[in-house]
């Protein structure tokens, strides 16, 4: 039987961290501090702009430097974020399975389409995503559900032949709130202040070799 897989995007198929956190870092260094490692940064990946520029410069959105910050970082990863960026070991296997399944997969993120799409392209994932749905697709993004709810219906997909994977709180509660099941990508970036046992997921997984038994178990149901 058919069914859809949406992904979330950064900390769940791709390893975006190493280039976020390089344009991270640049704020720093034009302000004379020393960088920091990509582990600290790595946690804050999934809440971009917002998450990164809090950990590397304990800068809120309300600092009156806010916002030119957050414009000068978005310069600098546009310009570089397909550097270090990678799939996470075992994605291109589990997408080669649910293809040969007979399923779909796809993908809702938050990052805006000028962002997301050549990176989806550059890592080969353009021909076989059946949609891509970003930040910037529809009037609201996760955790609202109408993200999901928009790739179901371009997919052509009934929302119980649907589910989502993804590394943030947010992915759940959206999935939650569209009625779709969800797995946790425990492996991902997962943020700092909500550990993955509480987000409620169907399933948690700890790497996309993982994912598949997974997956399998929830198109059954």
């Amino acid at each position: 039987m058919s069914a859809l897989v949406l992904f979330d995007f950064d900390g769940t198929l791709a390893d975006t961290a190493p280039d976020l956190a390089a344009a991270a870092n640049k704020q720093r260094m034009r302000r004379g501090l020393e960088p920091l490692p990509v582990d600290i940064l790595r946690p804050y990946a999934s809440a971009g702009a917002r998450g990164l520029l809090r950990c590397a410069l304990d800068m809120a959105t309300d600092h009156p430097e806010y916002e030119a910050t957050r414009v000068q970082f978005l310069k600098d990863y546009e310009a570089a974020m397909t550097v270090d960026t990678s799939l996470f070991d075992g994605v291109p296997e589990l997408l080669s399975q649910i293809k040969s399944e007979g399923m779909k997969w796809g993908i809702v993120t938050n990052k805006v389409t000028y962002l997301a799409a050549p990176i989806v392209q550059a890592l080969g994932l353009a021909d076989d995503c059946a949609v891509l749905v970003c930040g910037d697709t529809t009037a609201h993004a996760k955790p609202h559900p109408l993200p999901l709810l928009h790739a179901a219906s371009q997919a052509g997909f009934d929302i119980e032949r649907c589910m989502y994977v993804g590394d943030d709180i947010r992915d759940i509660q959206a999935a939650k709130a569209a009625g779709m099941p969800s797995i946790a990508a425990a492996y991902g970036y997962c943020g700092p202040d909500h550990p993955v046992e509480t987000w409620q997921a169907d399933h948690c997984v700890q790497s996309a070799r993982e994912m598949w038994p997974a997956i399998r178990k929830l198109v059954r149901q």
